[in-house]
C-alpha cells in the first residue's frame, strides 16, 4: 500500500476504536490504512466510480456522494472524526463543506496543498502555473478549482468561527516548524466548530 505523507500526522490525532469519516476519500487507501493503525470504524464519502469500486473491493463503508451537495445524511456530531484530506481545494463551495465538516464531526481533520510554498511562487514569478509533488496537476487538468495557502485557510477558520486545535505543516514527509508557509508544501489541522 502507498501511503501519503500526511497519513501519520492524521492518524496521531485519532482516537482507537472511535469513528471516522473519510469525505473525498479516494481508492481508500487511507481508511484502510487507519482501520488498521488506529482499529476505527470507518466510512468514506466519494465521487468517482472507480475509486468507489475499489473501496468496495476492500471491503470499506463508501457512499457515493457529490460533496458539493452538503452531508445532510448525517447527523450532527455523528463521528469522532471527520477527515478532508487533501480535497478542499477541489471543492467549489469551501464555506459551505468547511461547515458541514465540522457540524458532523466532533473533532476534524483538513489538509491540503500549500500554495504559499516558496516553489510555486518562484514558478508564478517566472511566468508559469507551479507543478510539483503537491500540485502534480497541470493547469490544464487539474481537478483543484481553489488555490490556498497556510494563511488563508486561517484567516477562513477564524472567520467561520472554526477553533483550530493542532497544525503540522510537511514537506516532503518532514515536519516545518521555521516559515511554514514559505517552507511547507503540505498543511493539515485539526480543527472543531466553536457552536
Amino acid at each position: 500500500m502507498q501511503l501519503r505523507a500526511d497519513f501519520d500526522a492524521i492518524a496521531n490525532w485519532v482516537t482507537p476504536r472511535s469513528s471516522l469519516l473519510d469525505l473525498g476519500c479516494g481508492d481508500g487507501s487511507f481508511l484502510e490504512f487507519i482501520r488498521i493503525k488506529r482499529h476505527v470504524k470507518t466510512y468514506g464519502v466519494e465521487i468517482m466510480d472507480a475509486s468507489v469500486l475499489a473501496c468496495v473491493k476492500k471491503g470499506l463503508n463508501v457512499i457515493q456522494q457529490n460533496l458539493e451537495g452538503g452531508l445532510a445524511l448525517f447527523e450532527d456530531q455523528s463521528f469522532d472524526t471527520v477527515v478532508l484530506s487533501q480535497t478542499l481545494q477541489t471543492i467549489h463551495q469551501t464555506e459551505r463543506i468547511l461547515r458541514e465538516v465540522v457540524r458532523v464531526g466532533k473533532q476534524c481533520v483538513v489538509s491540503f496543498p500549500n500554495f504559499g510554498h516558496w516553489s510555486h511562487r518562484y514558478a508564478v514569478a517566472l511566468g508559469r502555473m507551479p507543478v510539483s509533488k503537491s500540485l502534480p496537476y497541470e493547469w490544464f487538468n487539474t481537478p483543484n478549482v481553489r488555490v490556498l495557502t497556510i494563511a488563508d485557510f486561517e484567516a477562513l477558520a477564524h472567520k467561520l468561527g472554526i477553533d483550530i486545535m493542532g497544525r503540522v505543516v510537511l514537506n516532503e514527509g518532514k515536519v516545518v516548524q521555521w516559515a511554514p508557509n514559505l517552507l511547507g508544501s503540505l498543511a493539515i489541522y485539526r480543527v472543531r466548530g466553536t457552536q
